[in-house]
């Protein structure tokens, strides 16, 4: 396994919040994230989890989202990863993780097609209509 090296809390804390950085750098992502304990992709999905539980849709997580993109979790994996953590939650947080999701594993609509590249680009898409659903009248409706 490639050991994992972080000098970001150095470069945007180091003088103002030394010790931070210091277990940001050395401790977190030094000892912590190349423990062997865990493999770096499940590593890189555990974290995505707590980070989506906790709400946290920053670039924190599309920095880890990238992490587990590298570490080699797939796009149909994380889409039911995000799907089933949503429904602990909260259905909203998985709808913001998706759109940060989207951008990592480069989902976008290739052609001319510019009414999908907008639905795409919505936070609550256009889809296709539910098929399993019976149409209603009006007087239907009204006697409900």
């Amino acid at each position: 396994m490639e050991k994992i090296v972080q000098t970001a809390g150095k470069t945007a804390l180091g003088a103002f919040a030394p010790e931070f950085a210091h277990y940001n750098d050395d401790v977190l992502f030094g000892e912590n994230w190349n423990n062997q304990d865990i493999d770096a992709k499940t590593r890189s999905i555990i974290t995505v989890v707590a980070l989506m539980s906790s709400g946290i849709t920053d670039s924190s997580l599309k920095y880890h989202l990238q992490n587990a993109k590298g570490h080699g979790v797939t796009k149909k994996e994380i889409a039911a990863i995000i799907t089933h953590v949503a429904f602990y939650v909260g259905w909203p947080k998985g709808w913001a993780v998706f759109n940060l999701a989207k951008e990592v594993w480069n989902e976008e609509y290739v052609g001319n097609d510019a009414m999908a590249a907008h639905a795409a680009s919505m936070i609550f898409p256009i889809g296709k209509p539910n098929e399993g659903l019976e149409a209603v009248t009006d007087e239907q409706y009204l006697k409900l």
